[in-house]
């Protein structure tokens, strides 16, 4: 693993100054002066709201699910705050079905970074009745809402920061930078908070907590030339590899501990790889031969659906899947 190299985040006016053959002038003889390129612009604006979420709450988390949102999330957090440890602990709700490789990647991190981890278990939910189990090869993501609200609960957490983007699904598309959530744990998207000029007004009252998207404004193919520039380190499985699948439901689902193929399906062995990481039997690969970030971005910029749309069996259940779940407490 490469070492980790800490250093502050770049202020807001030092900006990244481009060739004099393609800087912008206000008139013909205006001297030519730095400008920001958009990964600079969000990358300020993401670091601002993770210092703003952390100085207005009392008892912030960051949720860390070992994909790539939450390893560009962790990354920003260090620019942030280092050379100081991080202003609040670090949080996986964990279904019990997830990819090896990614559990791997996430411990590996955690312990590099020397920050501290708690692990909030679905399987502890399932045994203290909290969920009905769904049975083997069943998907868990659903459950992961009341995990999260219990150990809301129990750690007494008033913002839990995440790394949701707008441009994965309708229902986050409606959901501010700031996302308050009711004692309930639930939200209501009629009763969003305004957010002009970038003012953040983070306050909740007892009981209630607000969840916080630093990367909002964010799309898919940014996240990965964010990735590129940074040199940010991701589990193995985002980079095409040949594993065996079989396509069930549309989607191509690894077969392995959680997925095992069912009468009449035939598994094949083929190149792929992950757009998104979750639980296993749910979560779908896409045929690829990505194996460089560059051949990533390449493959990124010309797909025509997002990641949760192309590759989430758990969205597919209505047109409404993914808003019935943020009301029931989900990320």
């Amino acid at each position: 693993m490469t070492k980790l190299v800490r250093f502050w985040a770049r202020p807001l006016d030092d900006m990244t100054t481009v060739p004099a053959a393609t800087a912008r002038r206000s008139g013909p003889d205006a001297p030519i002066g730095p400008r920001a390129d958009h990964l600079t612009l969000l990358e300020s604006h993401a670091i601002f709201v993770l210092r703003e979420v952390a100085a207005e709450s009392e008892r912030p988390v960051l949720l860390f699910s070992g994909g790539k949102d939450s390893a560009v999330l962790l990354h920003l957090a260090l620019k942030a705050f280092r050379p100081g440890g991080f202003p609040f602990p670090i949080m996986h709700i964990d279904t019990g079905h997830n990819f090896e490789e990614v559990i791997a990647y996430r411990d590996d991190r955690i312990a590099e970074l020397g920050e501290h981890l708690i692990v909030a278990s679905v399987e502890d939910s399932i045994a203290a009745g909290r969920v009905p189990d769904p049975g083997p090869g069943r998907s868990r993501n659903r459950l992961q809402a009341t995990t999260l609200l219990d150990a809301i609960a129990e750690h007494r957490f008033d913002a839990a920061i995440g790394g949701a983007r707008r441009d994965e699904d309708k229902a986050r598309a409606k959901e501010r930078v700031l996302s308050f959530r009711d004692v309930f744990g639930q939200w209501d998207p009629k009763r969003q908070r305004p957010e002009l000029w970038q003012l953040y007004q983070g306050r909740v009252l007892p009981g209630e907590h607000v969840r916080a998207f630093p990367l909002s404004d964010w799309t898919e193919l940014d996240v990965w030339q964010y990735i590129e520039r940074e040199g940010i380190e991701l589990a193995s499985i985002y980079f095409a590899h040949r594993r065996p699948v079989v396509e069930r439901d549309g989607m191509l689902l690894a077969t392995g501990r959680w997925v095992v193929p069912e009468p009449g399906e035939r598994t094949e062995v083929t190149s792929i790889r992950f757009r998104t990481v979750g639980d296993a039997t749910c979560t779908g690969a896409v045929r690829s031969e990505a194996r460089t970030l560059r051949e990533i971005i390449a493959e990124v910029a010309t797909a025509r659906t997002s990641e949760r749309g192309a590759t989430r069996g758990d969205d597919r259940f209505s047109e409404t899947a993914m808003e019935d779940r943020k009301r029931e407490g989900y990320f």
